[in-house]
């Protein structure tokens, strides 16, 4: 048997890759973090696979399930939301399955950070305004960052940050950004991204907060600070210039 770590996208069941909605559909066991993965995925599960919502298991117990479905002989489906490189806790569930010496693969999926570029209709990397893009998050409750990662240093950069599970600290993700970036610099929060329920907030970095807070954003959310979201004055890239070598 091989466990499939699948990416399910931001959160729209089309935003699936065909390759994720294959596999998906020939396992005999499909993990799943009910409160975000979209349940219109798992009709696409054999109709007599083993659902498992994963939301209140421990890791112990998900590596249960998995050492059970290898006793049976099952593939599973260990189904992620948006794409399993970034924030998905699958670095520590891989370690476990070698440790279990079980096979496993990974299928990527769209990231919840290009769902929310899409929906603010913007390329993230403009020439001479921002080639660089930082996917980051805050600790606070959480994780501790590594040195040398917090909000202080990195903004050093003034490279485009795209931070995740970060939205019910907003006041402090602006407080820590505003000497790197000014009160001026474009941002944006998109809320369930790709969803029916999709909410899009864009403002400055001098707003941003009190419009988080009126809109009671506090998760499934991710925050955009940079001056690639309100470029408008920008030379034409080199990929299609009349004067590259073909």
């Amino acid at each position: 048997m091989t466990v499939y770590f699948i990416g399910a996208g931001p959160g729209a069941a089309d935003l699936i890759t065909v390759r994720g909605q294959r596999t998906l559909a020939r396992c005999g066991v499909c993990l799943y973090a009910g409160s975000l993965v979209p349940p219109e995925l798992l009709a696409d599960c054999p109709p007599d696979a083993r659902l498992v919502d994963t939301a209140n298991l421990d890791l112990d117990q998900i590596l249960a399930e998995i050492v059970r479905a290898h006793g049976e002989g099952l593939d599973v489906a260990r189904l992620h939301s948006g794409d399993p490189s970034v924030f998905s806790a699958m670095a520590e569930q891989m370690r476990r399955l070698d440790a279990a010496d079980i096979p496993y693969e990974v299928v990527p999926g769209v990231p919840a950070f290009a769902a929310a570029a899409a929906a603010l209709k913007r390329e993230l990397t403009v020439p001479t305004v921002g080639q660089t893009v930082i996917l980051t998050r805050v600790a606070r409750q959480a994780t501790p960052m590594p040195p040398g990662e917090e909000l202080s240093v990195l903004g050093k950069s003034g490279a485009l940050l795209v931070l995740h599970l970060a939205a019910r600290y907003v006041d402090s993700v602006v407080e820590e950004l505003l000497p790197h970036y000014g009160p001026d610099c474009p941002a944006a929060v998109v809320a369930m991204a790709s969803r029916p329920d999709e909410l899009v907030l864009r403002g400055t970095l001098g707003d941003i907060a009190v419009q988080v807070k009126a809109a009671g954003v506090l998760r499934t959310a991710v925050i955009i600070v940079g001056r690639t979201l309100a470029a408008t004055e920008f030379r034409d890239s080199h990929l299609y210039s009349t004067t590259r070598a073909r």
